[in-house]
């Protein structure tokens, strides 16, 4: 060999050893890091902040029993236990609503924060914070201080902020970041009603009242209150109304079509999937169980990702005069109430109310100031709060709020006019710790005076308690309104539309041990009347979902806790069998000649199952063909609308279905889109553009199931913004069962049951409870997806912790 190819050859080796010398020595220091910022789960630590030892348990599964001699150091642990597996996850959370992310990731969430940044949400959270009783406070600060004390307890920082940039450091925590928390939850849960009655404000400015009348009904033959009547809906008007067929509607349709193809719009077309963060919740009283006790039953539907947003605890503790108390459930880390549970006496659970708690005021603009606004009491200037957005490795990014007597401006409308949210979150009422009261309660009447007092996003809240005995009322507080529709966008300056006050828990609406024996809740209305006109209506779901629950319910006599979760797990299609079968009956001899996708198409749909299932090609055809039909329709009935505000959607999408139902069926001329012949035409055209749609894969019909588009995509939100960690970081891709609306058993890819739980007081052992994921955020823990697999397959988990495994003792100094 050539002596200098060989010294070549020496030199290259010698580089490569180097190479992956120092590739091994790096990846080991960042993996000592990584291993470094897993939490101690066993000995003892010596720590300032508490009065007496406190020790967390944890099973098998991470799930902790933290039991402590008094209310405030078991506050301090339960923060220390959040820190220790969450901490990323609550900085998220709390820099959502404050508008603070761009701190921590850059540029890319200025415009987030900017819009975060109108509710001035850190301001309120800090007032909110001073306005607490001394006892409140004590408690808040001992939470505080347990999540700094669990974080730095870390010898590493918590993983996310070393895959990040170099400065990222986790911020301490703030005794005001609690009511940040919540503050994430209202916009998640809430925020969404502005959009939609500005929306609704257009409808009732550019079109017909006879036609917005019949497209947002008050209710549907789907309704199932547990109190009152399904709601009549108005018929659709008549031609001397409103005619599509007319040489003018047909230019403005044709013309609105080629602008936005209506069929090519996946986008708009998965908002009529009406996926919204809602749940399912129900009780069955000790009448009707097998056991005797009273059961209830949850599920929250929310948005998932890694990790789940519940995080499972058990908390124990002794009060003033010695007794033990002892509270189970799910923790939202970040805050120190157990938020659904059981206490032994009572077990209550939530969904989202979906009454309206929100109003648009449109404000006048004082002719002779451009800084001030007409008032009941005159004009008033606006009141600036000048914003700065720290922008990591950017400079800051600087503007005014303005503020007025009803709430933030938010923005105009398209004549220009200023709208304010006039919202309950904003208000001092919003947010509080009366949530805590719940876990001494023990009875069903002491919950619900507590549910009436809490500050929180307006909830169905269910309720048993240990004599059998089960309720129902609103969780949060409700506001005393005038007898107007608050869902238009309006004018506040003559003082007819203000918000006058609060209700008091007696005046709260209930529902108290029905005679049936059983209390359902699915986001939809749950009461009729009176009650109904204190709640209104914030955008109610159909009712189909709620009404298969009921009926669910009602096939079982002696219920126990695995028939509550055989109904949390019902998928079966039952608000769609008449799409099917109107789909199969379209699809006759003519339209089938020449024409083999549609024949193929129909073969499927003859043997869909009946299901939302994995493997089920006809679901999917059905779902997706409903879908399309409700926008075709829609859009061609809102035109104005959108000539209007160029970015409208039909506002509160479930309520177009019992109207787009009755236009296919009875199929009247004058409202038919005039680009299609005939209904049937209108109708197959939907089909056809989904069967093409579907083509789009590569793969035949045959293999185009639910479960090829419902595949899990539970992502942490560093693998969103850096794809490849995604192999280390997020769930498994596998198909899921269950529908995005409409069933008991909802589940979309990235959202569904954030939690599944069924438990009767004083019978905690018999309960269970599910989450997604795993109780911690460190992807090298053993708990960080050991929780999904039963999850995923529905299979019960035990409410209570089980025997443990680690230990971990914290001592006062």
């Amino acid at each position: 060999m050539n002596p200098k190819f060989e010294r070549v050859l020496k030199i290259l080796g010698l580089i490569a050893v180097l190479t992956i010398l120092v590739a091994a020595i790096v990846g080991g220091w960042f993996y000592s890091q990584l291993a470094g910022s897993l939490p101690q789960v066993d000995g003892e630590i010596v720590i300032e902040g508490i009065s007496a030892p406190v020790s967390i348990k944890r099973d098998a599964l991470g799930v902790p029993r933290i039991e402590a001699e008094n209310r405030i150091d078991l506050a301090f642990a339960t923060g220390f236990a959040h820190a220790q597996d969450r901490f990323f996850q609550m900085d998220l959370l709390r820099r959502n609503s404050a508008g603070e992310l761009s701190e921590l990731v850059g540029p890319a969430a200025v415009n987030h924060d900017k819009e975060m940044r109108l509710h001035r949400f850190r301001d309120r959270a800090k007032a909110m914070a001073e306005s607490y009783d001394e006892e409140q406070i004590a408690l808040l600060q001992a939470y505080t201080d347990g999540v700094n004390a669990g974080l730095n307890s870390l010898s590493v920082k918590p993983p996310e902020y070393l895959f990040m940039v170099l400065d990222a450091e986790p911020a301490p925590w703030q005794i005001e970041d609690s009511a940040l928390i919540l503050f994430s939850m209202y916009l998640d849960l809430q925020w969404g009603d502005f959009k939609q009655e500005c929306r609704y404000g257009v409808m009732r400015d550019t079109l017909p009242e006879e036609l917005v009348d019949f497209l947002i009904p008050p209710g549907s033959k789907w309704d199932a209150p547990v109190e009152g009547d399904a709601l009549p809906a108005p018929t659709y008007p008549g031609p001397d109304i409103v005619n599509l067929r007319t040489q003018e509607a047909e230019e403005v349709v044709e013309q609105t079509a080629s602008n936005r193809p209506v069929l090519d719009e996946l986008a708009e077309l998965d908002y009529y999937a009406a996926f919204a963060p809602g749940s399912n919740n129900w009780a069955v009283a000790g009448s009707h169980s097998a056991h005797g006790g009273a059961i209830v039953a949850d599920d929250m539907h929310l948005g998932i990702s890694v990790p789940g947003i519940w995080y499972r605890a058990s908390l124990s503790w002794k009060d003033e005069e010695g007794q033990p108390h002892e509270v189970t459930g799910v923790t939202l880390p970040g805050t120190p109430a157990m938020v659904v549970g059981s206490n032994g006496h009572v077990a209550w659970a939530f969904t989202n109310s979906e009454g309206d708690w929100l109003d648009v005021v449109v404000l006048e603009p004082d002719p002779n100031d451009d800084d001030a606004y007409l008032t009941p009491e005159g004009s008033k200037k606006f009141e600036h709060h000048p914003q700065v957005i720290h922008v990591s490795r950017s400079p800051d990014e600087k503007f005014e709020v303005l503020e007025t007597i009803w709430g933030p401006v938010i923005d105009t409308d398209p004549d220009g006019r200023r709208r304010v949210a006039r919202w309950v979150a904003h208000d001092q009422e919003g947010v509080n710790l009366n949530l805590l009261n719940l876990e001494t309660c023990k009875t069903t009447d002491e919950a619900l005076t507590m549910a009436a007092l809490s500050g929180s996003p307006a909830q169905n809240f269910v309720v048993g308690d240990d004599s059998g005995k089960i309720a129902w009322t609103i969780l949060g507080r409700i506001p005393r309104r005038p007898d107007i529709d608050g869902r238009i966008p309006a004018s506040w300056t003559d003082g007819k539309r203000q918000w006058q006050g609060w209700l008091e828990p007696k005046d709260y609406p209930r529902i108290v041990a029905p005679e049936d024996g059983r209390i359902w809740t699915a986001n939809a209305r749950v009461v009729g009347g009176e009650k109904l006109a204190i709640l209104r209506d914030g955008g109610y779901d159909l009712g189909a979902r709620a009404g298969q629950i009921r009926d669910d319910l009602y096939e079982v006599d002696k219920a126990t806790e695995a028939d509550m979760l055989a109904i949390q797990l019902d998928d079966r299609a039952v608000f769609l069998s008449p799409w099917q079968e109107q789909l199969v009956g379209l699809l006759d001899e003519e339209a089938l000649e020449g024409q083999p996708k549609r024949a193929e198409a129909k073969e499927q749909l003859e043997k869909w199952g009946d299901r939302a299932a994995i493997d089920s090609v006809g679901y999917r055809i059905v779902r997706d063909y409903r879908l399309r039909v409700l926008q075709m329709v829609c859009e061609s009935l809102t035109v104005p609308c959108r000539e209007y505000d160029s970015e409208f959607k039909v506002p509160w999408s479930t309520k177009v279905e019992g109207p787009v139902w009755q236009l296919i069926t009875e199929q009247p001329e004058h409202l038919l889109d005039p680009n299609y012949e005939t209904w049937d035409a209108l109708l197959l055209a939907a089909l056809d553009a989904e069967l093409e749609e579907l083509s789009k894969n590569q793969l035949p019909l045959a293999q185009q199931t639910w479960g090829v588009y419902n595949t899990a995509r539970i992502q942490h939100p560093l693998s969103k913004a850096v794809p490849a960690l995604s192999r280390w970081l997020d769930m498994p891709a596998v198909p899921l069962a269950g529908g995005s609306s409409n069933m008991p058993r909802i589940q979309r890819p990235d959202s569904g049951a954030s939690q599944r739980m069924a438990v009767s007081p004083g019978r905690e052992e018999e309960g269970y409870m599910e989450i997604p994921c795993g109780q911690s955020g460190h992807f090298l823990s053993p708990h960080y997806a050991d929780s999904h697999p039963a999850w995923v397959e529905g299979q019960q988990s035990p409410f209570l912790p089980g025997e443990a495994v680690n230990t971990l003792v914290l001592k006062p100094e």
